[in-house]
């Protein structure tokens, strides 16, 4: 069964999944504050208390070349999985 996180809980792991994608790249906070035009405190807050802008965020996420990973939020569902039966949501032939 699928529970939503909460707000809190997405920013949790948000700070944490950055901060790992941080580590696996073998970047201090400095570093990334250079890549990222984020200056190390708000870095530092963010691994810390999961507190950040939005606009710090995106260019966190730019500079850790995740930033694809925001183009699907609030887009529209795909009418498909209103409509089709689960078995031929992912099937690109019909049968016939």
């Amino acid at each position: 069964m699928f529970f939503p996180l909460t707000p809190e809980e997405t920013m949790q792991d948000l700070a944490q999944k950055a901060k790992s994608l941080r580590l696996e790249a073998n970047l201090t906070r400095a570093g990334l504050a250079s890549r990222s035009g984020v200056s190390s405190e708000p870095i530092k807050r963010f691994e810390n208390t999961d507190q950040i802008s939005l606009k710090s965020l995106l260019n966190l996420a730019q500079a850790l070349r995740r930033i694809a990973d925001f183009e699907n939020i609030f887009s529209p569902p795909d009418v498909r999985d209103h409509y089709l039966p689960r078995s031929k949501k992912f099937s690109d032939k019909e049968d016939g």
